[in-house]
């Protein structure tokens, strides 16, 4: 297991400029619906039409109570976060809906700042996978955009930000360096409640990661079912028939009841067997 380090725990919000929150705030504009265009890299290509309905009649009581982030697109605004709430919006024939305009080109001292703490930072796993992840929700951009950001590999940033499915129990052990970043990834496709159990079963027993990888391979492979042992009297009856007849015999039994199977390969086959059944007709 990876030597022990004192793990931070500090959260994402001891990374995060003060200032940001107070920038955003002052840049919610009201702005017109019909000026705004969905992300055309949305990954949500369905949206629920209940649920959508549900939300423009919440809407048409109380107003939409958190802004939706987009930045600007020469005359028109693109969706960053929040197309189901403009949807709902539009649903609603509601005008205008509160923004946070977000210039993702030109970044200001302040978001700089916020990726140098990232770099900077001896962040455990989780939090630095937080981070990416709060990078790319306030500037809307890919893993590919990030990792050119930070200065760290694709890859690197894809297994990192991975981390963020693990289950709680999971993710709280790895923030305690109490099982590493690479066990978590071995047991993430699993159940939560098999991620609980295997990580219990990691510290009690010092396992390494290839060590848990292998458990993991073995609880995923398809289990065989286990036909039990015939009757020993069955088989030698079994053996008897397969001599008589020059053909393999099975004899398949549930309970009092059962069937004889003797198999023959072609017709001259069969009539062989017949005849030796003395069936075949006159």
């Amino acid at each position: 297991m990876a030597a022990k380090r004192k793990a931070l725990g500090r959260g994402l919000s001891a990374l995060i400029p003060e200032d940001l929150e107070k920038e955003d705030s002052q840049r919610i504009e009201e702005i017109d619906t019909n000026l705004i265009c969905p992300n055309p890299n949305q990954p949500r290509k369905i949206f629920e039409q209940e649920k959508l309905e549900e939300l423009s009649e919440s809407i048409k009581k109380y107003g939409v109570i958190q802004p939706i982030i987009v930045r600007k697109d020469g005359d028109f605004y693109t969706i960053i976060a929040g197309e189901r709430r403009w949807r709902a919006c539009k649903n609603a024939d509601v005008k205008s809906i509160p923004c946070i305009v977000r210039d993702i080109e030109n970044k200001n001292a302040s978001e700089i700042a916020l990726i140098e703490n990232i770099q900077r930072e001896d962040l455990n796993p989780i939090d630095e996978a937080n981070a990416y992840d709060f990078i790319m929700d306030r500037y809307g951009i890919t893993q590919e955009e990030v990792s050119n950001i930070v200065g760290k590999s694709r890859v690197y940033v894809t297994n990192i930000m991975r981390l963020s499915n693990l289950d709680e129990y999971v993710k709280n052990k790895i923030v305690a360096n109490e099982i590493s970043a690479g066990h978590g990834r071995a047991i993430i496709s699993l159940s939560p409640d098999d991620q609980v159990s295997m990580t219990d079963k990691i510290i009690k027993e010092n396992l390494s990661v290839r060590e848990v990888e292998k458990l993991v391979r073995d609880m995923k492979k398809p289990r065989r079912r286990t036909t039990p042992e015939k009757d020993k009297y069955i088989v030698y009856i079994e053996e008897l028939l397969s001599e008589k007849f020059s053909s393999k015999v099975q004899i398949k039994r549930n309970k009092n009841r059962g069937k004889i199977e003797i198999e023959y390969s072609g017709n001259d086959d069969l009539n062989r067997i017949l005849d030796l059944l003395k069936l075949e007709e006159e």
